[in-house]
């Protein structure tokens, strides 16, 4: 499709049949914001806000690094964190108070971006309380983009009733709620979430799987008239992310043929083939059945990373949620050296030491998936900056300890500066019990969305943009 004679908006794409590939932000479309300031909002580098959920809290004593202020040192469970320091905030001592209920995961859980108290329940009567933080961002944001949002996990939905608490299992699946009622589903196979930001939604089904070439090799006319009518830093910038598009795609690739290897070497899932009539599709086949084969758990989650970063580049949209697993997940971390067993079941440590160590380098490893995602993100150029500048990046979980299934204290990290919002490079310590939502309202405020008060913060959390805040250690009396 030629466009000699149309200007490059950031709306643009790059078209073929049965694709719709976003673009990065290039110089080029600079022009066209000068050109018409009314289309400043829509075209120029936006915020961006991903939050991360991982669950079962983390080892005690682990977690709080040494020090406050810029004066830190990281902790051992933070220390895959080591190159990003001056691009992060810690923060301690943050509670949800509304979770504080006696329950042991699914309060916590399920309601760790609302910062309210769910409804107890054991049927689809579900009731978070409130909207979460992304969906605010999103309800502001998400028509400026193809995608109001993009929620994304690895461990399908559980279901039925945890009878020891008396809630259903669905809500530990969820933490992404664009109402009260209304938990958003999450993509759990990366090739479906993949063909979300890069497949056209006009194309037919037949035309998307019978044509299941490279997007790249369908937009490869589009892509060629494009740089044509670009500077020599515009092409080289769409050469290098093309080139991360079909690295992410020859990834899923293997890991779905590896899937089907896995069928046929595996019993259980031979007999999954034969209730299938002999067939695995991809497109169709619950992600659930698929998951706990796996053949990489670090691959399929760095996938679903790898698709939010892509997802942000291309301004697919702009907010996005990851759960690393549900409530009371007890995936098996045996895969990493000296752990021997379930997540969940390392989190009941009982304070004996073999299970504080496995439990503490699981959470080590949760924080590794987040600095691979950073790195990601920093080496995306945007403007003066990177893409990581210019977005806000929460990591954290519903638990502090999970012996104990505690939200006080929670273990809570923010990457990015939000566009100059976030004084970063800190550990802020914050006195005990400090509401966890005035972090939202400040993240909120980052994201442009001008709101007073979440949940039970009545304004935002002080010195997460002022680089005035005392650096005290408030961490003796929690």
């Amino acid at each position: 499709m030629s466009r000699k004679n149309n200007p490059i908006t950031r709306r643009t794409v790059l078209r073929g049949l049965g694709a719709a590939l976003g673009l990065p932000l290039l110089d080029a479309m600079k022009t066209v914001v000068a050109a018409s300031p009314a289309s400043v909002e829509a075209s120029v580098s936006p915020i961006r806000l991903a939050c991360l959920f991982f669950p079962n809290g983390v080892a005690p004593k682990t977690f709080h690094p040494k020090g406050v202020g810029v004066d830190f040192e990281l902790s051992p469970t933070l220390s895959p964190l080591a190159d990003f320091k001056d691009e992060i905030l810690v923060l301690t001592n943050l509670t949800n108070k509304a979770t504080d209920t006696g329950d042991g995961h699914y309060v916590k859980d399920a309601a760790f971006l609302t910062g309210t108290t769910i409804h107890r329940t054991t049927g689809a009567d579900l009731n978070s309380g409130g909207i979460s933080l992304d969906q605010l961002v999103a309800r502001k944001f998400g028509h400026l983009t193809p995608l109001p949002s993009l929620e994304l996990s690895v461990e399908p939905v559980s279901t039925g009733v945890d009878v020891a608490v008396g809630y259903t299992r669905i809500y530990g699946a969820h933490i992404s709620w664009s109402s009260p009622t209304t938990p958003l589903a999450r993509e759990l196979n990366p090739k479906l979430a993949f063909d979300r930001l890069f497949r056209s939604s006009a194309g037919d089904r037949k035309g998307r799987i019978d044509d299941d070439r490279s997007v790249l090799d369908l937009v490869l006319d589009d892509a060629g008239a494009l740089k044509n009518q670009i500077g020599v830093d515009d092409r080289r910038k769409i050469d290098e992310y093309l080139d991360s598009v079909r690295a992410v795609e020859k990834r899923i690739a293997f890991e779905a043929s590896g899937r089907r290897a896995q069928y046929r070497d595996d019993p259980r899932a031979r007999k999954d083939v034969e209730t299938l009539g002999g067939r695995v599709d991809l497109y169709n086949h619950d992600p659930g059945r698929l998951h706990e084969r796996s053949l990489d758990h670090t691959e399929s989650v760095r996938l679903m990373l790898d698709l939010i970063v892509l997802a942000f580049q291309t301004d697919s949209t702009r907010v996005a949620s990851f759960m690393f697993g549900n409530s009371v997940s007890n995936k098996n971390f045996s895969f990493l050296k000296g752990v021997k067993g379930g997540h969940h079941e390392m989190s009941h440590h009982q304070r004996e030491k073999n299970k504080l160590e496995q439990y503490q380098r699981i959470g080590a490893w949760f924080f590794e998936q987040y600095a691979y995602m950073l790195s990601k993100m920093r080496a995306i150029k945007e403007g003066n900056g990177t893409l990581l500048d210019r977005s806000m990046v929460l990591m954290g979980s519903g638990l502090s300890d999970g012996n104990a299934h505690s939200p006080h204290d929670l273990p809570i990290v923010v990457a990015g500066r939000g566009g100059g919002a976030i004084a970063t490079g800190r550990h802020l310590s914050y006195p005990k019990d400090t509401p966890l939502c005035g972090l939202y309202v400040s993240l909120a405020r980052g994201a442009g969305v001008e709101i007073d008060r979440f949940a039970d913060a009545d304004g935002p959390l002080e010195g997460v943009d002022n680089l005035d805040y005392p650096p005290v250690d408030h961490s003796a009396s929690a």
